[in-house]
């Protein structure tokens, strides 16, 4: 039987992470809320490596705020930054909530952010008047990036808003919060899509679909408006302790689906992403426990036609191939069940945390495997490169970060997760659920086509 050899990371230096630090995944959660800010509490780096980094893989801009700590802070502390911070967000902008994230820098001097946000709050009230200044919702997430990666931020986040926002329950809202982790918008859109053709209705904690892929229409009354379309609303984050269960796609944004379970008896259901045919069956079983819906022959009409894609090509072009796969620990684990659904071989994942979830994930696809499966923990895109010299394979599956060592090693990359920035369109592009595996069997397809089938071969063929 073959299994998972789980290897670690010897090096202590870094080289080419597949990580950053955990405010990143923090501010991609709050992003996703309609007329939220996220407010970094530490320096400008802080926040500007993070807009740009999610500007070139979404091809939009994102507001982030950062209360732009200097030397003086490490001496005496970040507490006026941040109250006056939230303050002049509060008038200015007119959020419905403001994410005040911490960072190593304010983690370090030790600064009481819920302390400093119930002073801000007084002088939100002097400022604004008490009725205008309870408008704004503040939420302290504490995400040290000293320790742990962007996954355990935003992970963090989500616990925190409904931590602090779900209201006592009352009664049920007939609906589902799913937790989709740190996918793309493509993605929450096919989300979306299954629930609509389930007749579910759902709270996706946190919704970035359209914040980050906004439709630019202009206005003949105003100009551009300082906020995005869409967005999960803070009335929702606040109704999901009366919703029907809580579906958490990706292991490690468990926390608030536990955390409504605990608090609420919100009953929850932690991973797998639905990436492939037996996972997004597990994803449809989940949806059926909670409403007590008949899954619809038109979501069944798209499993089939999956299936029919596997039958077409499977078997003549896919077979047998060997994957390198690299990335988010979900989305790599998803992705590695359903190459061994096409009969290939995933012969090694690498991700950059060490998570028990994954683990025990790629434990269970090794044995659906008919070769052992190296499993890279706690690694980066270096050990992937190394591994690669000494191990060939036929395809990577992963992001942009690794396009160079796989140009230089001959090896065609295919390009999924975040962040992809050297292609555009990818992020509208689903694949997770049924319509999700076509994209992205054809996507592998095609890149055997290109790579292995050369002009001579098609010649024949015809």
């Amino acid at each position: 039987m073959s299994c998972a050899n789980v290897i670690k990371k010897e090096r202590t230096s870094v080289i080419n992470p597949l990580v950053t630090c955990q405010p990143m995944g923090a501010m991609y959660a709050v992003s996703g809320i309609r007329r939220g800010l996220p407010l970094v509490h530490g320096s400008q780096g802080c926040s500007t490596f993070v807009r740009y980094s999610f500007s070139r893989h979404f091809r939009e801009p994102s507001e982030i705020a950062v209360t732009s700590l200097h030397e003086d802070a490490a001496v005496f502390g970040g507490r006026k930054n941040l109250i006056s911070g939230i303050g002049n967000l509060a008038i200015r902008f007119k959020p419905n909530l403001i994410g005040a994230i911490s960072t190593c820098s304010s983690e370090i001097i030790g600064d009481d952010m819920e302390g400093f946000i119930k002073v801000a709050r007084e002088e939100m009230k002097k400022r604004m008047g008490e009725k205008e200044a309870e408008k704004v919702k503040i939420v302290p997430i504490s995400t040290p990036s000293f320790v742990e990666t962007h996954f355990k931020g935003y992970d963090n986040a989500i616990k925190a808003l409904v931590n602090n926002l779900a209201c006592d329950p009352s009664e049920s809202n007939e609906k589902v919060n799913i937790i989709p982790g740190m996918v793309n918008p493509g993605d929450i859109r096919e989300i979306k899509n299954i629930l609509n053709l389930m007749g579910a209705e759902g709270i996706i904690l946190t919704d970035i679909s359209d914040p980050f892929d906004s439709p630019l229409r202009p206005s003949k009354t105003e100009t551009k408006p300082f906020y995005p379309k869409g967005g999960t609303t803070v009335e929702e984050i606040e109704d999901t302790s009366n919703s029907l269960g809580t579906i958490s796609l990706c292991g490690y944004a468990g926390s608030g689906a536990l955390s409504l379970e605990k608090k609420y008896d919100v009953p929850a259901a932690v991973g797998p992403i639905p990436i492939g045919i037996q996972n997004t069956d597990q994803f449809l079983r989940n949806l059926k426990k909670f409403t007590g819906l008949e899954i619809p022959d038109t979501i069944l009409d798209e499993r089939g036609l999956l299936i029919d894609s596997m039958a077409d090509l499977v078997s003549r072009y896919l077979f047998g191939r060997k994957v390198a796969i690299f990335g988010d620990p979900a989305i790599s684990s998803g992705i590695a069940r359903f190459v061994c659904e096409l009969g290939m071989t995933p012969s090694v994942v690498c991700t950059g945390v060490e998570n028990p979830e994954f683990v025990e994930e790629m434990k269970k696809v090794a044995k659906e495997s008919d070769e052992h499966v190296d499993v890279l923990i706690r690694s980066d895109l270096r050990d992937l490169e190394t591994y690669l010299q000494e191990n060939p394979v036929d395809l990577m599956i992963g992001h942009s970060d690794g396009r160079l060592f796989a140009k230089h090693l001959d090896i065609p990359l295919i390009r999924v997760g975040y962040p992809v920035y050297d292609r555009v369109g990818y992020h509208r592009v689903p694949i997770v659920g049924y319509n999700g595996g076509i994209n992205l069997i054809d996507r592998i397809t095609n890149t055997v086509f290109e790579k292995y089938y050369d002009k001579e071969h098609w010649k024949l063929q015809q």
